[in-house]
């Protein structure tokens, strides 16, 4: 199977399970087990309860999936402000 072949939707975290799989909830309610794939597990992307999420899975088992990408939520307000040094 070619990797184009892959179908890539968006979903939210519901649970963090144990073994570094996670239970995500789709865009259309369809629930399925996902795990981090080999980009986030290298560069230690920590990936929580609720985290927006983007993943690919393969057409024959719809159950399964692949987490590709944590989408960051928004940013409001303005950047806090450091405080100042004292020396």
């Amino acid at each position: 199977m070619a990797k184009e072949e892959l179908i890539e939707m968006h979903g939210k975290v519901t649970e963090v399970l144990p073994d570094g799989r996670y239970r995500v909830t789709l865009d259309n309610e369809h629930n399925l087990i996902a795990y981090a794939g080999g980009k986030l597990k290298k560069n230690h992307i920590r990936i929580i309860a609720g985290d927006e999420v983007t993943l690919e899975m393969s057409p024959y088992d719809l159950s399964k999936g692949r987490i590709t990408f944590r989408h960051l939520p928004a940013r409001t307000g303005p950047a806090p402000t450091p405080a100042p040094r004292r020396y």
